[in-house]
């Protein structure tokens, strides 16, 4: 039987994954570019520090207002349609935000692609959930994770090569860059509708026993969970909802407090400097973030461990942050960034994996989503405190030990969650 189950997995992990990767390589690249498109558009636009951050941030205003409705209205329509809904409307958006204008239509346009692309972690979590067994889930949600990292690794030359497109058409550099980046997440959706099945057991490419073995694991892990009341809304849901909401928040304000500025740091290091490689630098800290993610999130599925691991990473995290603020020259500035990249990306699987360890049914549709739309708060108040110190102190050394303050915040809440790994002994039993 377990033999029959691995290779269920296995064929899982190859059908679905390189299609939700790429979706969420794209969907974090429309979600980045702006970092890039900033170093055109602050000017274009007459946009300070501070506005740009504020602008940048608000893309999770948006995600996290419309986050458990998406979730709960994908859980009643279905996966793939809700997931290719999402796609296909944020990158209408993201394409539409090449003409912007005024500090207000940026505004708005940031704040409308957030609106978008609410509940698309969530329900692809969510949807693999559905598929794959509790003790494969953090490899599998690494390798998603790691689809952002790869985002940023080929995305930061990609864009500074957009850039480069700048008057073809009477089009600014960044306006190409909105456009193009945009269009693949239109595609994507539609592929998602035409080739992803719901469930398991309607996969014509799962044999009867491989969907015999795989679905009677997940109703046993299903099972457990109501017999655990971990599918249920109530206080102690909740109360844990909270604490893993704020763990979430803290690496999600990190991620984004240093994703969204890394461009314009190593441009400041720079100095006068020719900038044609600033993409290939920007790329070196993502190249290890997902080399680093990838081993964490294995580590996390062969010892059956993962609370330990996100703790580690947050503190790898913290360091990484504070040594980029003491940090002076270009090579010592990437190691720095380098190493908070790989403590930021590596929370994600094992986090997720223990998340969804506790919840199942409806508790899981609505804490999901609860737990993510609290972290992405995060991704709202790390560009602005950014934005807003480098304009108070002309520098961005205060923002980053602002940032590695908050990691070891998330550290503490951690620690204070109960540890344990229900669902998995079920399911392996």
């Amino acid at each position: 039987m377990q033999d029959v189950m691995r290779s269920g997995s296995k064929k899982i992990a190859l059908r679905l994954l390189p299609l939700l990767c790429l979706g969420y390589v794209v969907a974090y690249l429309d979600r980045i570019n702006v970092s890039f498109a900033a170093l055109q558009l602050n000017e274009d636009l007459s946009l300070s520090p501070a506005a740009y951050g504020l602008g940048a941030g608000l893309f999770f205003a948006g995600y996290v207002l419309f986050e458990v409705p998406s979730n709960l209205i994908l859980r009643r329509v279905g996966a793939k349609v809700w997931i290719s809904r999402i796609m296909i409307s944020w990158g209408l958006i993201s394409a539409l935000t090449a003409f912007v204008h005024n500090e207000t239509t940026f505004y708005l346009c940031r704040f409308l692609l957030g609106i978008a692309e609410a509940g698309f972690l969530p329900g692809v979590i969510l949807y693999l959930n559905q598929w794959l067994l509790p003790q494969d889930r953090a490899r599998a949600l690494s390798v998603l994770a790691s689809s952002t990292a790869v985002a940023g690794l080929v995305g930061s030359p990609l864009s500074m090569w957009l850039l480069g497109m700048d008057g073809l058409w009477g089009l600014r550099g960044w306006q190409w860059l909105f456009v193009l980046e945009g269009i693949p997440a239109v595609l994507l959706g539609v592929a998602i509708l035409l080739a992803l099945p719901n469930r398991p057991t309607v996969a014509k490419w799962l044999t009867d026993a491989e969907k015999s073995a795989l679905q009677g694991a997940l109703d046993r892990e299903a099972g457990y969970l109501e017999l655990h009341h971990f599918n249920r809304l109530g206080p102690s849901l909740f109360s844990t909802v909270a604490l893993l909401g704020l763990v979430y928040f803290c690496m999600v304000l990190g991620m984004y407090g240093v994703a969204f500025w890394m461009p314009q740091i190593l441009k400041d290091i720079l100095g006068g400097a020719d900038l044609s490689l600033l993409g290939w630098y920007n790329a070196i800290p993502f190249l290890a973030a997902v080399v680093g993610m990838l081993a964490i999130g294995w580590s996390s599925d062969r010892l059956g461990e993962r609370k330990l691991h996100v703790i580690g990473s947050l503190i790898l995290a913290a360091a990484g942050c504070v040594l980029a603020g003491k940090a002076t020259g270009l090579l010592g500035s990437i190691a720095a960034l380098s190493l908070a990249l790989i403590g930021l990306w590596s929370v994600i699987g094992p986090f997720w994996a223990f998340a969804t360890a506790r919840m199942g049914g409806l508790a899981a549709a609505v804490g999901v989503a609860l737990i993510n739309s609290i972290g992405n708060t995060g991704g709202f108040f790390g560009p602005y405190v950014m934005g807003w110190l480098k304009s108070a102190t002309a520098d961005y050394r205060v923002g980053l030990y602002v940032l590695a303050l908050v990691l070891v915040l998330g550290v503490v809440s951690m620690a204070l969650v109960r540890g344990g790994k229900p669902a998995l002994t079920a399911v392996k039993a």
